[in-house]
């Protein structure tokens, strides 16, 4: 048999079950990664801009380069990822297509679309650090609070499973794959990249790729940062205050299983802390909304949320008038005359990166003080992140709006409290140009 491997947010060759299967069970196997066209959002805005699209082409020539010296090659095309897939399988006389498991509704309706032209497609789930399977409940019992998730993963003592070994990639190409490929530029830095930002590897061409991750992994624990996550994971801006780690776990450079064991490596070395605890601690909240999508899925994409329609305050109000457009285009462009969201907001524009303390704070902004829907803000997040993650993204919006599984119905702060808070002396609002 041969087949397919399509590549979608698992761009690595280490701790790769579903590539592993598809080698294991294929004779042949051509690697795929498809660019998706530009376009745009209900909003008026790209819906991939600059700095994510940058960052996952860094992360793709860094997986090519790897196939090719296993051995191999990645086929780029650019697309809509049915047609491309379908036209593939097609020309190349390939029946099946092996893929990660997403389970959010677009790329759960690409695979119905594709078995609905009649191929057979294998996904593996491997997104999350625990495995489904091992987890003391049955999804439809996953609990609607995080803190209950966390106490009833961390009362049965669940073990994480250990990374699965590198990928020998000794599957051989299909013959029929021979007709050329859309050829694709290679990741050049950035001519005009923001030297504030907090990720300044922009002049590495392979910056998001795996090996790049890896290293930057390594060095976070060699410098013992991880014991002082905890007290300085709040802070704005700069490179060693937060791990970074999502940057590579959005493309699926490196894995949560990888970083894991890296952590208990580094716990078991130089001991652990409530610092260290809380790198689980969030890769724990990253499980969740993976899991949330399991259970609701279509449900966290309404603008009510899990809250129900008949449910009060949905999340800010659908942006139809001029003047509300107004405030959402300048809430984005960081011009909203609040110096504080203002500083996070042009952050984000113009490095792609933004702390999570910000994130939360421009979003409270955007639902509670602007009274605008969640779903842009969502949508503008997707669009300027370079480590966008739908799940994540999805989450984290729908739990600070109050239409999630936030027991306490949303979070509303206030930007004077939170500036005197985190940024006292107004140095991350100067450095952003607001005061």
């Amino acid at each position: 048999m041969n087949a397919i491997y399509w590549f979608r947010n698992d761009l690595r060759l280490i701790d790769q079950p579903s590539l592993n299967r598809a080698c294991a069970l294929a004779d042949a196997v051509a690697p795929v990664f498809i660019h998706p066209v530009d376009s745009h959002t209900a909003w008026g805005f790209e819906r991939i801009g600059p700095h994510r699209k940058h960052a996952r082409r860094a992360a793709v020539l860094a997986l090519k380069r790897q196939l090719i010296e296993s051995g191999s090659d990645l086929f780029e095309y650019s697309g809509d990822p049915c047609d491309t897939l379908i036209r593939l399988a097609h020309t190349w006389h390939i029946q099946t297509i092996f893929c990660e498991e997403i389970a959010a509704p677009e790329e759960q309706r690409q695979i119905e679309r594709l078995r609905l032209a009649g191929l057979t497609v294998v996904t593996t789930w491997h997104s999350s650090l625990l495995d489904i399977e091992d987890l003391p409940f049955e999804m439809k019992h996953l609990p609607l609070v995080f803190t209950d998730f966390r106490k009833a993963v961390e009362n049965a003592k669940m073990k994480v499973r250990s990374p699965e070994n590198f990928v020998r990639y000794t599957t051989p190409l299909p013959a029929e794959v021979t007709h050329p490929q859309l050829a694709m530029a290679e990741c050049q830095p950035l001519d005009s990249w923001d030297t504030r930002t907090s990720i300044p590897y922009f002049q590495e061409p392979e910056f998001a790729g795996t090996a790049f991750g890896l290293k930057h992994i390594q060095q976070y624990f060699d410098r013992k940062l991880a014991h002082d996550y905890k007290s300085t994971r709040n802070q704005l801006t700069g490179i060693d205050y937060s791990t970074k780690f999502s940057v590579w776990l959005a493309s699926g450079a490196v894995s949560a299983r990888g970083i894991f064991e890296k952590l208990q490596e580094f716990e078991h070395d130089h001991g652990a802390n409530d610092g260290s605890y809380w790198i689980w601690f969030e890769l724990l909240w990253r499980d969740y909304f993976r899991f949330l999508h399991q259970r609701f899925g279509t449900q966290l994409y309404r603008r009510s949320g899990l809250r129900g329609t008949g449910q009060a305050r949905p999340g800010g109000a659908v942006i139809k008038t001029s003047a509300q457009f107004e405030k959402f285009e300048r809430w984005c462009q960081g011009n909203s005359g609040e110096a504080f969201v203002d500083a996070g907001m042009r952050e984000l524009r113009q490095t792609g990166y933004l702390s999570n303390r910000m994130r939360q704070v421009t979003a409270s902004y955007l639902v509670y003080a602007l009274g605008l829907d969640w779903r842009a803000g969502a949508a503008w997040f997707e669009s300027q992140l370079i480590d966008y993650d739908v799940y994540s993204n999805q989450g984290n919006w729908l739990y600070l709006a109050g239409c999630g599984t936030d027991p306490r119905g949303g979070r509303a702060m206030r930007p004077d409290k939170q500036a005197l808070e985190h940024d006292r002396l107004e140095t991350y609002r100067k450095k952003w140009g607001t005061l």
